[in-house]
């Protein structure tokens, strides 16, 4: 594993990973907490982050959610206020050119934040849901962002039953739909992009393995090294806000002079 920053003699980005750039057919992007953090977005696991002052398991399961609806969702309704006053930065934005410029282009997030589709990021594969989504747990019914607006006390469908965050909560399995899809990318894609996660939580974590078992050059881009990061061709020690911006400007360098 190459481990470089930004003031290296190449700057941003290697010989190698230009070399990949101008000529991927398929490239894959996992995007983590860090991403939507340069936002503005609390983080889980970093010092001062949302897990410090709260226990997960009193607001992030069913369990917690069965026995205080009300609770859980109010918190909810804080989350997303919280993160509806942030906006995409330009990680974000550059994630959606990046859509344009390779044959095929995959982008899947651990994040709930729906930060990529405001930015503009017409397929996004979401392994831990979409906290602008809600869902009965009665009938299955969704509701989709002010369908069930923020409120103090938990909502109830017209069938009678709980709405709850349409979130993967602990102790619950990923969509199976979107897993396989990811899997898939992953074993597929020539260059594979993992920014902005600690790589702690699987199976999201095993992705950029997975893509790199299948011959893909794997980067991480991430202030700081994650729990797989002697496992990948190189690591990029910065905000991916500073770094993609320059890896999409070079993608489309490569290819507009093709």
């Amino acid at each position: 594993m190459k481990a470089r920053s930004p003031a290296d003699s190449a700057g941003i980005i290697s010989p190698s990973l230009e070399r990949v750039l101008a000529s991927a057919r398929h490239v894959a992007v996992l995007t983590g907490a860090g991403i939507s953090a340069e936002s503005g977005v609390p983080t889980f696991r970093t010092g001062g982050g949302l897990w410090e002052r709260y226990d997960p398991h009193q607001l992030a399961t069913f369990e917690a959610f069965s026995h205080d609806p009300d609770l859980v969702w109010s918190w909810y309704s804080w989350r997303r206020n919280t993160i509806r006053a942030v906006q995409p930065n330009p990680g974000h934005h550059a994630l959606v050119e990046a859509e344009t410029l390779f044959p095929q282009f995959s982008l899947i997030t651990q994040n709930v934040d729906n930060l990529h589709r405001r930015a503009g990021s017409r397929e996004v594969h979401e392994l831990h849901g979409n906290i602008e989504r809600c869902t009965c747990l009665n009938c299955g019914r969704f509701f989709h962002e002010d369908e069930a607006p923020p409120t103090e006390t938990a909502l109830r469908c017209d069938c009678g039953g709980l709405i709850r965050p349409d979130v993967v909560w602990f102790g619950e399995a990923l969509p199976l739909t979107e897993l396989q899809f990811a899997q898939q990318a992953a074993a597929e894609c020539d260059l594979f992009l993992s920014v902005g996660t600690a790589a702690m939580v699987y199976p999201a974590a095993a992705l950029p393995l997975i893509a790199r078992q299948h011959g893909a050059y794997t980067v991480e881009i991430n202030p700081e090294p994650s729990a797989i990061a002697r496992e990948m061709d190189e690591c990029i020690a910065a905000a991916s806000g500073t770094v993609l911006p320059v890896l999409i400007d070079a993608a489309r360098r490569h290819r507009t002079t093709a």
